[in-house]
């Protein structure tokens, strides 16, 4: 059995696509882990001064996301609070033969990302009213989009290690995954799939303050080379219901490439390098 839980508060105005992208990232744990989740409970936090029916599309637009996940929403909990807060309890199941884990990568692996990243940074740029509307869209899919699908395509490939990327930032999940692996990440930086104008935001330094917490806390493992600033502050940036990060043999690389793209994801998927022996750095970027 798999137990988790997640909420935070509103990183979208529409409040029904808040339910849906906090929803979302509730249950990616579970799929991270191998798992299907089966039951849900709501947990809420509101204001007594806003409109109950924005509360009413948040529910609705969580429970959209439980149903799209195949799991059921059982009830739940709510507490009158100053700033709305959303997310859920999630209960699921995995087989013990088939758990994925975030640690075990091998040498000769190669590095998968199912979603791509810079969310914290696009709704950095929505708040200051820069970012354009094909970067809001995409961010809205991605941040909304289930892990479903990406774990439904992997589980029948011999897979290493798995995590999903959240708010550590790629190189903080990455630099976690190789520590307990005891390996070094070679990332190549023109290979990780960026959402619309993220580069751009990022030169503009439209960072959150997140980044700049996760890279004091990695940046000692990192051997960052000639790469430009603007590029690590993407892969520091604090992401929301990101992607799952693949460990993989590189022998079943080719079919399972091919499988996502059956599979039609509403996300863009990056091989964004491989697992090497360790070195003096957990992570290399190129």
């Amino acid at each position: 059995m798999i137990q988790t839980v997640d909420f935070f508060t509103p990183i979208v105005d529409d409040p029904y696509m808040f339910g849906q992208i906090a929803a979302a990232n509730s249950l990616s744990d579970v799929w991270a882990m191998g798992g299907e989740p089966a039951v849900a409970l709501n947990i809420v936090g509101f204001p007594n001064c806003l409109d109950p029916a924005i509360l009413g599309d948040i529910l609705a637009g969580g429970a959209a996301k439980v149903k799209e996940a195949g799991a059921v929403l059982v009830g739940g909990h709510s507490v009158q609070d100053d700033e709305p807060k959303y997310g859920l309890c999630v209960s699921g199941f995995v087989h013990p033969d088939k758990i994925f884990k975030n640690y075990g990568c091998r040498p000769g692996d190669i590095l998968v990302l199912t979603k791509q990243i810079g969310s914290g940074i696009v709704n950095t740029a929505i708040k200051a009213k820069m970012a354009s509307p094909a970067a809001v869209r995409e961010a809205q899919t991605v941040m909304a989009s289930l892990n479903k699908l990406g774990k439904q395509v992997v589980e029948k490939y011999d897979v290493s290690a798995c995590t999903d990327i959240t708010g550590f930032g790629l190189l903080g999940h990455c630099v976690e995954m190789a520590f307990a692996s005891e390996v070094t990440f070679e990332l190549k930086v023109k290979d990780i799939a960026y959402l619309e104008d993220a580069v751009d935001y990022a030169k503009m330094g439209l960072v959150p303050a997140g980044a700049y917490k996760n890279r004091g806390y990695s940046m000692k493992h990192v051997e960052a080379g000639a790469v430009e600033e603007h590029f690590l502050d993407l892969f520091y940036d604090p992401q929301t219901s990101g992607g799952l990060l693949i460990s993989v043999s590189a022998e079943h690389l080719e079919e399972m490439m091919a499988d996502f793209q059956a599979a039609h994801l509403d996300t863009k998927v990056s091989v964004i390098g491989k697992v090497a022996e360790k070195s003096n750095k957990l992570i290399r970027l190129f």
